[in-house]
């Protein structure tokens, strides 16, 4: 019946897409086309970019600064321009019939219009939305050294990433992780087992041109998982029409001998668009002072994606692929405990194990304990013109495949074997504005179904779940104030299926078993339903006194239901260490999360200051089991066993941030942030300082950096930069250390630098990008808060002092970028 009515659904949404195309050719469209030039004088700004994001399209400004859409759909739309050195200018543009219209840019010391499309009804410049957002610019992500496209995020203020080596990150989002942020891949959010520890984001980061983080509940637009905030990894956009361009890129990491290199290739020609691209990376045993090599965190990675485009004047429809194949391993910490050195797993009774060489070390082969992540993702993204209003019709298709081998003596034989399949639907009707106000409508959720018992070791249930959450936006613009909110009701329907277990007679392990087997076999899971519902919604207001400072305020609510591993886990997670348990009573989490922001740019100044208050109820966290006697409690020998918890919580803090830039080339940046987390679920008589705190909060950190921009044409040099940064995080003592569950961590700084630049040849074409950047450039031997290998640990003494697995010591890397951009014409 589930997957009848998901069939009845997509139909539908399928005729609803199709039914605007029938009528494509009565549609009346327009042009948009003018100069773009520099403010004062005139000047054309040759190459300047112009862009319109709710369109998803864009031209290039010919040698004259001229630039010119064709066939654009009627409407009202915000107009970005960019050019290298000048004020990104945005401006709303009315579309009918043919329209001109002009673009001067200024200097830019600092940039001020930064246009969002994450969480909102249409494209929206972040000083307009009282919605806690930030935009990274693909800039910043290639001009700061970063394992994965997570970890290049976690620099910035209210975000962080909770690892499992280099190459596997998860993000926090003001204290908050893993099913409470919510993760999209150019809007359409990405599904691949979250509930892991171990499991990071399943997405090439190559192929990502700028990220978008919400810094709050975004469960009004996004439902379920959107708790604490959203990350959207937007890749690389479309080709202007007109052009082929591509690029050829590869670097060198020093500390894990990373390589990686990525080739993309694209082009717009009359409205059809195509890119393709494809990936590698691969490492060996990442190191520091303290572990030297840490066995069993290389990595093998390869990615390939193909889009496909067309725009007309009745909108756009865009059909995305995407594959990812990791081969990730996933080290235990075991070691001798006279020497430190690492040692391996050779036999599966696991009574001996001897010390890891140093060939093992230094090599790019996997060891047989690795996991072999493979993601596929087809999505098709539609907009189509009704009238004077818009229909989106997004669809997705995501196949996840997981299998983590654990047995040393049977390398093809996986552990854990999980098979994700989600069906995503998106759609939204944009109607036509009316007094002023901009009202959209829509529906949206997902349909998933989890297989588990291809494995022999069983931590979920098989499952299947039907997500379902309408809702409206509403938003209006008052000359200098902007007001914005919304309401939706979100449904999950939830069931996973019984599970017994027996020996397989051939080889020993445990193996699924059904019917008259299960008399005597062993019974892993009972059979469970349950539906979890919500109603949220969210409202606030921006007012900006000037065109340099504002304010803004909002108010949400969040809602999460519980994840698989909460409700029914019961087993051991191979790569964890961890014996987990779930419980099926939970109830969803709700939060009540206030904000209040401000902004101050001038030229030669930007202050940013965001506060927020965040209560939540029904929260989840794990804790480790005990036995009587005060020690671990271990139902599986060599695995420590944690239970999910549900009670209260409340978090709060905020981030600062001051850019000074005296001369338009000199930036100093400086930012801090801070989350004071407090379990609230504890009755006050039975409260400690051992259980007061939540577990695993990010400590007070902040960031300075000096950069010198440099732009040197006469000499071939342009985007040249010269930086050196301190990230500096204090000690976090705020722990929860009831049942041993978490431990303190000691404050650190580490020092980072880059140079890079843009080399061109005798007509100002660059021919390559260049980047030399290192991060922890003193080799400073470290622990982050919430690194998880900081608790793979066997032993409660150390003859050298240190306990768990360190982060990555000193790391220089080098990168190198050749572009490509011709006419196609």
């Amino acid at each position: 019946m589930k997957a009848l009515s998901l069939r009845y659904l997509y139909t539908t949404i399928l005729l609803l897409g199709i039914s605007p195309l029938l009528a494509a050719g009565t549609i009346a469209g327009g042009t948009l086309s003018g100069k773009v030039t520099e403010s004062g004088k005139n000047t054309p700004l040759a190459g300047a970019s112009v862009y319109i994001p709710d369109l998803k399209l864009g031209v290039i400004a010919d040698n004259d600064g001229n630039y010119k859409f064709n066939n654009l759909p009627s409407g009202t739309y915000l107009v970005e321009v960019h050019y290298v050195g000048f004020k990104t200018f945005t401006k709303m543009v009315t579309v009918s019939g043919p329209v001109t219209q002009d673009f001067a840019l200024s200097d830019q010391y600092v940039e001020e219009n930064t246009v969002v499309v994450t969480g909102q009804s249409k494209a929206t410049q972040i000083k307009r939305s009282p919605v806690p957002i930030v935009a990274i610019n693909h800039d910043y992500i290639a001009t700061n050294l970063s394992t994965n496209i997570i970890d290049a995020i976690a620099k910035v203020p209210g975000v962080n990433a909770l690892t499992t080596g280099p190459n596997v990150s998860k993000p926090f989002i003001r204290g908050l992780g893993y099913n409470r942020v919510l993760t999209l891949y150019d809007g359409v959010r990405q599904e691949g087992q979250q509930w892991g520890d171990e499991h990071g984001i399943e997405v090439d980061q190559y192929g990502i041109d700028r990220i978008e983080v919400i810094k709050g509940p975004a469960s009004l637009t996004y439902g379920s998982d959107a708790m604490a905030g959203v990350v959207n990894l937007i890749p690389t956009p479309a080709a202007p029409e007109g052009k082929i361009i591509g690029s050829l890129s590869g670097e060198y990491n020093t500390n894990n001998r990373m390589v990686g290199a990525s080739q993309m290739l694209a082009g717009t020609r009359n409205g059809f668009e195509w890119m393709t691209r494809v990936s590698h990376k691969q490492a060996i045993d990442y190191q520091n002072t303290i572990d030297g090599r840490v066995y069993n965190s290389a990595f093998n990675e390869n990615d390939a994606s193909l889009s496909l485009g067309l725009h007309r004047d009745w909108g756009y429809s865009h059909l995305s692929l995407s594959y990812f194949d990791d081969l990730q391993e996933i080290p235990d910490g075991s070691r001798d405990s006279a020497t430190r050195q690492f040692t391996k797993q050779i036999t599966e009774d696991d009574t001996v194990r001897p010390i890891v060489s140093t060939d093992e070390l230094t090599t790019y082969k996997m060891s047989v304990l690795h996991q072999h992540i493979q993601h596929f993702r087809a999505y098709w993204t539609n907009n189509f013109i009704i009238g004077d209003g818009r229909l989106a019709v997004n669809l997705g298709f995501q196949r996840s495949m997981r299998r983590e081998f654990s047995h040393p003596t049977e390398p093809l034989i996986a552990g854990l074997f999980l098979q994700l399949n989600t069906y995503s639907y998106d759609v939204k009707y944009y109607f036509p504005e009316f007094s002023g106000w901009n009202l959209t409508a829509g529906v949206n959720g997902m349909y998933q179904d989890n297989i588990v018992t291809k494995g022999t070791e069983f931590v979920i249930p098989t499952y299947h779940q039907f997500d379902v959450g309408p809702f409206a936006l509403l938003k209006k613009t008052f000359d200098k104030l902007d007001i914005a909110g919304g309401l939706r009701f979100d449904s999950r329907s939830f069931t996973n299926r019984q599970l017994y277990t027996g020996s397989n007679p051939v080889t020993g392990f445990d193996m699924p078993v059904y019917g008259a087997d299960t008399a005597g076999a062993n019974p892993v899971f009972p059979n469970y339903s349950h539906t979890f519902s919500g109603l949220t919604g969210s409202a606030g207001a921006t007012y900006n006194f000037t065109d340099q400072f504002s304010i803004k305020a909002n108010i949400a609510r969040g809602y999460r239901a519980p994840n698989i591993a909460e409700i029914s886990a019961n087993g051991v997670h191979p790569g964890t260490n961890q014996y987990q348990i779930g419980n099926g009573d939970f109830k969803p989490e709700f939060s009540l999360q206030e904000d209040i922001g401000a902004a101050f740019t001038s030229r030669y100044l930007e202050v940013n200051l965001s506060v927020f208050n965040n209560n939540i109820s029904n929260y989840i966290f794990n804790q480790r089991l005990l036995n009587a006697s005060g020690g671990d409690s271990v139902l599986v020998p060599g695995n420590q066993t944690y239970k999910f918890q549900q009670g209260k919580a409340r978090l709060y803090g905020g981030e600062f941030s001051i850019d000074i830039h005296p001369v338009k080339a000199l930036h100093f940046e400086n930012s801090v942030s801070a989350v004071y987390a407090l379990n609230k679920g504890v009755d006050a008589k039975y409260k400690t300082d051992s259980n007061k705190y939540l577990p695993f909060i990010p400590p007070v950190h902040g960031l300075s950096e000096l950069r010198y921009d440099i732009e040197a044409p006469s000499h071939h040099i342009v985007n040249g930069f010269v930086k050196v940064q301190v990230a500096w995080y204090a000690a976090q003592n705020r722990v929860y250390l009831t049942d041993n569950t978490e431990t303190a961590t000691p404050g650190y700084a580490l020092f980072n630098a880059g140079i890079g630049a843009g080399i061109t040849n005798g007509s100002g074409k660059t021919l390559f990008n260049v980047y030399v950047m290192g991060n922890n450039l003193f080799d400073v031997a470290y622990q982050d808060h919430l690194s998880r290998l900081k608790y793979f640990e066997q032993y409660s003494s150390s003859p050298n002092g240190h306990l768990g697995i360190y982060n990555m010591g000193r790391n220089i890397a080098i990168k190198v970028e050749f572009p490509l951009s011709f006419d196609s014409k």
